[in-house]
């Protein structure tokens, strides 16, 4: 019998929980400038897929307009500046717009190390899951495809590095994840935002 997916669970909750409260006045301070900054709610919240493709809502700080379409990942908005407000873009590079998941992790409808959740119409990626067995397990905050590329990595990566974390999962490599995403947080690794434009292909192309 596998005990780690309790053991798992228990860190989830007492790190998750124990930060909630530690943060909170920090919390207070990113709604406030939120608020000042752009009309429109403080959080966004956003229908993904969960454990065995059960939907839920993940919960962000908002850091784009109220007129920016919906249910489409930034990275393939043609133009993503026009849309990312003043302030989201400093949370959205220092991925503070993704504490308030905190609160998804209690709730158990996410992990802090797992698969990232898809969104509910990214079904490519879905399938492409499947076939590794990713979706059986619950999403994460973070995971192992997000400290290997994040939005630059193929929906084929993607799915397959999100397989390999399946078929490792850990305490050591849950531990050496989350290290790691520090580090990437840090550096900015892999964020991606906007479709890639013609030029710049071409630019790539004669590299």
């Amino acid at each position: 019998m596998n005990i780690y997916p309790m053991i798992k669970r228990f860190f989830d909750l007492t790190l998750s929980i124990t930060s909630f409260v530690l943060l909170w006045p920090f919390f207070l301070i990113i709604a406030i400038i939120i608020k000042l900054d752009s009309k429109g709610p403080v959080f966004f919240k956003q229908k993904r897929v969960g454990k065995n493709k059960k939907h839920f809502y993940i919960i962000k700080f908002r850091t784009m307009r109220i007129d920016t379409p919906k249910n489409q990942p930034t990275h393939m908005l043609s133009d993503p500046d026009f849309y990312i407000t003043g302030v989201g873009r400093i949370l959205r590079k220092t991925s503070l717009d993704e504490l308030p998941q905190l609160l998804n992790i209690i709730k158990n409808d996410m992990s802090i190390i797992g698969p990232r959740p898809a969104l509910w119409n990214q079904y490519d990626l879905i399938d492409e899951r499947e076939k590794y067995g990713a979706n059986g397990i619950i999403p994460g905050l973070t995971g192992w495809a997000q400290i290997n590329g994040r939005d630059e990595l193929s929906i084929g990566i993607k799915a397959r590095l999100d397989g390999e974390y399946v078929s490792r999962m850990n305490f050591t490599f849950d531990v050496i994840i989350f290290l790691k995403t520090i580090f990437s947080v840090y550096r900015g690794v892999g964020i991606k935002e906007g479709k890639e434009k013609k030029s710049e292909r071409k630019i790539k192309k004669t590299i």
